[in-house]
């Protein structure tokens, strides 16, 4: 998958406001720019890091450049933009790689739960019935290249599972996939300690049924493009 636009180098100065970060251009310019990511992007934010950032050519907007990247322990790529993480997982999904959903039929987005509570990402028709996804975006990683979700206490993501769950004991199919955007992760693994009932949830998902997966991310920056690219463990 291609970012919209080229990705240009900047080094981060910092993040706040939840949306924004400054950081300086090789010209020494310094640049406000939107930061697409609602958690806590703690091993992220460090001032200093290199970042690549993409620019909009919508004329409306008040912040144009648009953060996609950081660099982490000097070594590691992390996609910071959550909005990549469906597209990512949907081009996936159609080229094939995730196999339990292989032979699909037909997929949909954004398709609203049988309770009417909340949306799921991704409905997947297969001969043999329906599967509602949920994507989460994972940026967070241990110095055992094991990765961690959430990064912050996610409300959102508690409700995603309990709805997941109530369908497979309804006795419809259910996933989550982790898109692992850290391309230093070789795992994936509930983050207990940051929220602990994500993890009680998830666990609960996984006895009732529920499918989960996790992919990994490999980005080329000279070319632009993400690719979700190889499967890894999920660790309960």
């Amino acid at each position: 998958m291609k970012f919209p636009g080229a990705l240009n180098q900047a080094t981060l100065i910092q993040r706040y406001k939840r949306f924004l970060a400054d950081v300086r251009t090789p010209d020494g310019d310094t640049l406000t720019i939107h930061c697409p990511n609602t958690g806590s992007m703690r091993n992220c934010r460090e001032p200093g890091s290199r970042v690549w950032f993409t620019r909009s050519g919508n004329a409306k907007r008040k912040y144009p450049h648009t953060w996609q990247i950081v660099e982490v322990d000097r070594r590691h790529l992390v996609g910071i933009n959550t909005g990549m993480a469906n597209p990512l997982v949907g081009e996936a999904i159609e080229n094939g790689l995730v196999q339990p959903l292989a032979g699909f039929t037909a997929i949909r987005r954004e398709v609203t739960y049988p309770s009417g509570r909340g949306r799921a990402d991704f409905l997947v028709s297969l001969p043999d019935g329906d599967c509602f996804v949920e994507v989460k975006n994972v940026s967070l990683a241990e110095v055992d290249a094991t990765g961690l979700f959430p990064d912050a206490v996610t409300e959102r993501g508690q409700r995603h599972l309990r709805e997941l769950t109530a369908l497979r004991r309804a006795g419809l199919r259910a996933m989550v996939i982790f898109c692992v955007a850290h391309d230093g992760a070789e795992r994936v693994r509930p983050a207990d300690e940051i929220d602990p009932r994500f993890g009680e949830l998830l666990r609960a998902a996984a006895g009732a049924g529920v499918e989960l997966l996790a992919y990994g991310v490999t980005y080329d920056i000279d070319t632009g493009t993400a690719l979700l690219d190889r499967q890894l463990p999920v660790l309960l």
